[in-house]
């Protein structure tokens, strides 16, 4: 009898451990981290898009692509990072890097952390409660993964990660689900689904855009929405120097947010009826903006970066040597070159004069 029990505890440790909910927890137990090798290759012409972009503190610049993983470029040569050397997906969405130098990856299965020598997957997900990484227990309630759309590192260093399925933060040693602490306010019962952009303005307040709920700000007790023109679906997002808010709508071009009010701004020309993916201010102040035009019938032509020098609105697109129309993401490195990154996964370098393309 004793040992039919035995023999019974035994098999239910086994399935337990071979299910997909106990081999999820054992991973994060260990870590789930894969030595990287990475391997020497341009970024080549494939579906999807340069989605994201960002200078580390070390002068290297990454560019988080949607079919092709992570590229590296050390000024000289690039490095691509993908799932054969550990990242949890090639599909990536967001970058941000923490205090420690730790580059956070945001993909549609969730998040990856590199340290400089190794991948760590990370999964978003948990139905309720604090989930503690690293999970210490095979019980961490785990549900389904996130898709990663967006982060932020905040004044404190803590991070912020915008994903389908709602809000999460990370202190360094805890992820909460942001909207399930008691503490925030939220009157108005958003649930910050399918958020797009986050940035901290000059106060310290966080901004989200949304696909849903327009603009979203958290002063750090209340959370509101903005819906201009009852418009839902915003896309760029930036806090410039001034204070003020910039955001992109979908087909609808941009608007201002001074404080007090939203103000659409227009240019009486194709940009009033782009969808903006991306803003950007650079250190001369100018507003950038990534776009892609609203018409499908003149998107093969329209679109292109948009340069704001707070009077005029100057164009560049294929027409100056952009490898595409169609803009997702805009960095501005430490030499004052601005590397642009477009749908068929082009990526192009522009130094105020000429566009070169590092897209093979």
């Amino acid at each position: 009898m004793m040992r039919s029990a035995f023999v019974c505890a035994l098999l239910q440790l086994f399935v337990f451990c071979t299910s997909g909910y106990g081999k999820l927890s054992t991973n994060l137990t260990k870590g789930n981290s894969t030595s990287v090798v990475g391997q020497p290759s341009p970024i080549k012409r494939s579906q999807g898009n340069v989605h994201c972009s960002l200078q580390d503190k070390k002068g290297n610049l990454w560019f988080g692509t949607t079919s092709q993983g992570v590229f590296r470029y050390d000024g000289k040569s690039f490095t691509n990072f993908t799932t054969r050397d550990g990242l949890n997906s090639n599909a990536v969405f967001s970058m941000v890097e923490d205090k420690k130098g730790n580059i956070w990856i945001g993909t549609n299965a969730g998040l990856s952390r590199y340290d400089g020598k190794t991948f760590t997957y990370i999964p978003l997900s948990f139905t309720k409660g604090v989930y503690v990484y690293p999970a210490t227990s095979p019980n961490t309630e785990i549900a389904t993964e996130n898709f990663v759309t967006s982060s932020l590192a905040d004044h404190t260093g803590k991070l912020w990660f915008g994903t389908d399925n709602g809000v999460y933060c990370y202190d360094g040693k805890v992820f909460t689900r942001f909207l399930a602490d008691q503490q925030v306010i939220n009157n108005n019962g958003l649930k910050l689904q399918l958020v797009q952009c986050i940035v901290e303005d000059k106060q310290g307040n966080i901004w989200f855009t949304t696909k849903l709920e327009g603009v979203c700000r958290y002063d750090g007790k209340s959370i509101i929405n903005y819906k201009p023109d009852n418009e839902g679906w915003f896309r760029g997002l930036l806090a410039d120097k001034s204070g003020a808010i910039w955001v992109g709508t979908r087909y609808r071009g941009i608007y201002r947010y001074d404080g007090k009010a939203f103000t659409k701004i227009v240019q009486n020309g194709s940009i009033d009826s782009c969808t903006v993916l991306s803003i950007i201010q650079d250190k001369l102040g100018n507003i950038w903006f990534g776009t892609e035009a609203g018409d499908e019938s003149k998107r093969a032509t329209e679109g292109g970066v948009w340069r704001y020098d707070g009077k005029v609105f100057q164009n560049l697109s294929t027409k100056d040597d952009l490898s595409h129309p169609a803009v997702w993401s805009i960095l501005e490195d430490k030499s004052g070159n601005f590397w642009i990154g477009t749908r068929n996964t082009g990526l192009s370098r522009y130094d105020g004069k000429t566009f070169t393309s590092f897209s093979k």
